[in-house]
Order: structure tokens, then sequence, then C-alpha cells
């Protein structure tokens, strides 16, 4: 998820209510805990999200500051907090980010949606079936981001044509957008980072996280298909309209001279991604170090990428890797890892399993936790959090696999409840807004986001009870 405003330019008063709110979390976790490290880690990692939510663009700003302070009062050192780091996350998401853009740069998505769209000869009905496919694929392939960048464009462009209310199109693709990022450890950071520290391959992804994507995704199909069932007769009788009066095509047919490329990028595209799937066999294989290959399938592609376009290679590098975002990834969660550094997320699993004592309570509770706190908070903050909690209830006897795919449920599927709740949402709004002038009320959004975000989550719910009972 992301932010609720990217508007805010921090006003002193904001300022003012920030360190107030700052000082009453310390207090009271100093009466809580009293404990001087573990007040100082809790205060900054809740102070993190707070300035997250109010002061979006200066988020690295507070992040930068809340490691001064940890370092500075030596509740975390330097050298667990380089560990904290998890770099191997960061390069993992640079190596794709990298390969992605060059997929864009190449004119592959574009294309790719062109051809579906055309098979559908732009029914409506059945354009809108087709988007939310893709648009679960191709999130489950790249990353939600790039995924509902392409998807939304494509989107307009087709409205656009033929005079069509794109809200209806744009909102049903986010909330297909965020099921698929579920599916594999590509779609989404909070994926890569459950399966990077719960110790789950690509393989556990396909075999207990995909087929709740799958149902989720007909379940979202039959949703959208009903909920917008007016507007998409509607939209019927005017396509047909125009495809009758020889309207021509909404896409244009892409170039020999460029086709190459298309093809080229593709093609590297998808080796990597079957690398990356297979890349716990070949670390069998080979005996080697769990997660190496999916590392050197990662880091191939980008290289071979980028020895093809070397001439653009830096401007790939500078242009298509989202630094600011990683960077404050890095120091997210090293504040995550300085909970659990101090103690704090013993202290915070002794208190879920004194209120949840069973297995099953135990993973309904961080399932609709997460879920529901996705939907208004940053998924990759709170799920940061949450890891070193989901670690410590190992430690005291919990089986942790249904509780990672627990916290992938909730952190992913519950930023579909509302229009703040996933960077896929906020960016598709603001396309939205800046294309088409429309200005999204949260009510407008809310409806169909509980469906599209309590739906899924309660299939992952059943999911967890009929295997892990």
């Amino acid at each position: 998820m992301a932010d609720v405003s990217q508007e805010c330019v921090g006003r002193p008063r904001d300022f003012a209510i920030y360190l107030g709110a700052v000082a009453v979390t310390a207090t009271v976790l100093w009466f809580v805990l009293n404990n001087f490290l573990q007040t100082v880690a809790g205060t900054i990692f809740i102070a993190t999200v707070i300035g997250t939510l109010m002061f979006w663009r200066f988020r690295l700003a507070v992040a930068f500051i809340g490691i001064t302070c940890l370092l500075a009062t030596q509740t975390l050192d330097i050298e667990h907090m380089i560990e904290f780091m998890s770099i191997d996350v960061i390069i993992f998401l640079i190596a794709m980010m990298i390969l992605v853009d060059i997929a864009k740069d190449s004119g592959f998505f574009t294309w790719l949606l062109g051809k579906l769209l055309r098979l559908t000869n732009y029914d409506p009905r059945k354009v809108l079936i087709v988007m939310l496919v893709i648009s679960t694929l191709m999130a489950a392939m790249v990353d939600e981001v790039t995924s509902i960048l392409f998807i939304v464009a494509i989107v307009f462009e087709y409205c656009r044509h033929f005079e069509l209310d794109p809200l209806p199109y744009t909102i049903s693709c986010v909330l297909a957008t965020n099921i698929g990022s579920s599916a594999t450890m590509l779609g989404n950071p909070v994926g890569i980072l459950i399966g990077l520290r719960g110790n789950l391959t690509f393989e556990d992804f396909i075999v207990w996280s995909m087929p709740v994507a799958i149902i989720s995704l007909f379940l979202l199909i039959f949703v959208c298909t009903f909920w917008y069932r007016k507007p998409l007769r509607e939209a019927k009788s005017k396509v047909a309209a125009h495809l009758h009066g020889g309207g021509g095509e909404v896409f244009e047919e892409v170039g020999n001279d460029k086709m190459r490329e298309v093809k080229l990028s593709g093609i590297l595209l998808f080796a990597t991604i079957i690398a990356v799937a297979l890349h716990y066999r070949i670390e069998l294989l080979l005996g080697v170090e769990k997660f190496t290959y999916l590392l050197v399938a990662a880091f191939a592609g980008a290289g071979a990428g980028l020895l093809w376009k070397r001439r653009k290679a830096q401007h790939i590098v500078e242009r298509g890797v989202d630094w600011w975002t990683l960077l404050f990834f890095m120091f997210l969660f090293a504040k995550a890892g300085a909970l659990k550094y101090t103690g704090l997320t013993d202290v915070l699993a002794g208190g879920i399993a004194s209120i949840a004592t069973s297995q099953i309570q135990i993973t309904t509770f961080m399932l609709w936790f997460s879920g529901i706190f996705s939907g208004f908070l940053d998924n990759v903050v709170l799920i940061a959090a949450l890891i070193p909690v989901v670690q410590s209830l190992a430690l005291i006897g919990f089986n942790a696999s249904p509780l990672w795919w627990a916290l992938l449920f909730g952190g992913v599927y519950g930023g579909n409840i509302t229009m703040i709740g996933s960077t896929a949402n906020i960016v598709a709004l603001g396309m939205l807004e800046k294309q088409f002038n429309y200005h999204m009320r949260f009510f407008k959004w809310l409806g169909i986001g509980l469906a599209g975000g309590l739906l899924p989550m309660l299939v992952g719910q059943i999911w967890l009870m009929i295997f892990f009972h």
C-alpha cells in the first residue's frame, strides 16, 4: 500500500500534531514496557508509520531521522543495522525493476495488451474480463505498479476511443492487480520480503498462494461484472454503434522495425521469470545455498538486458529503478529489525499468544489484523513489523507456515478495501484524475473495495483452515 495523501506540504500545525503523537506514543510505551531500548525502538517505528501517513513526500527524511535516533541511543548497532536492511531483498528488486523497464521501453506490454483486446472485438464485458485476467497475470509476473501503469493506460485508450466511463474498468483492474500480486514472489515487495524471511521458495507460492489468487480472480470477475452491469450495458450499445459506423482501430499495429525489440524483451523477461521459478530445483541439483539461484536468475537477466541496451544502460538504471522507495525500504527493514533486536517482538508475540491460544486463532488474527490495517497503512511497513512477531511466535511453538501465508493474504488483499490501500490504487487514481479530471470519493470505492478485499481474504482463511487445521 502507499499513503493517503501526497498533497501534504508540512504545515507547522501538522508537525506539532506529529510531535505530540510521537510524545504520547513514547510515554505509553514506557509505562507499558518499562524498558528504555524497547521504548525507543517501538516509538521510532510507530513514528515512521505516522510520519509516512502524514508526510508522504518526506517519508525518506523521516526514515533517515529514525535510523539516526536508533544509532545515537545505541538501540541498534551498525552491524545489525546492515543485517536488518535486507540487502538481498533490495538487490533482487533492483534487478527485476531493470528487467521490467527494458520490457516497458521496448513496447512489449503495449503490444501484448493491444493484441488481446482485438480478440474481444472490443465488447465491453469481454474487455473487462480480459483486463481482469491480464491485470492478475501481469501483476504476478512483474509487479503491481508496473502492471497497473500499463493496464490503466490501455484502459484509457479504449474508453477514450469509444467515449466510455473509465471508472468501472479502472477500479476493477486495480482490484485484480492487487490480487495477482500475491500469486508469486515477484508481484509485490511484501511477497519478496515474506518469501525470503519465511524461507519460502517460488514453488511454495505456486502451491499455496497462486490457487487462492485464481479462486479470488473468478470471484472478482463475478463481482465486477455484476456490480457494473448497468454501465457495461450502456457501453455495449456505444461500442456497437461506433463499430457499425466504421470507427477505426483503437491500437495501431507495431511496425516490423520495432517487433524485434518487442520479441527480444519478451523472451528476456519470460526466460528470467522461468529461471526464478526453477531456482529451488537448481539449488537442490547443485547443492548450493537456498535462494542463491533466485538472485542469480535476476542478476543474469538484468545483466543481459543492460548489455543489450548498453547505449541506454545508465539511463535505464537511473530511471527504471525506484531508488527513493528502495532506500525507504532499507531503513524501514532496519527499524523493524530493531523491534526484534530489543526483544519487543517477543513481548508482542507473548501478548498475542495469551489472547489467541490455538494455531487457528493465531492464524486468523494475523490474517485479518494485517488485512484490515493494510487498508489504511502502508502494507510493507505493516508486514515488516509483523514478520519478527511471526518469528517469535514460531520460537514459542506455533507453526510459522500458515502465519506467513496469513500475512501475505492479509497484507496484499487488504489493500483493495480502500482507495488508499495500495500503491497500485493511488497510481491508478492519480492517472484517472490527471487524464479525466475525476476525483474519487472514499465511499464510491468502499463498496466494491470491501467485496474485492474481504472475499479474497475469506478465501485465504478457508484455504489455510483446510490445509493447516
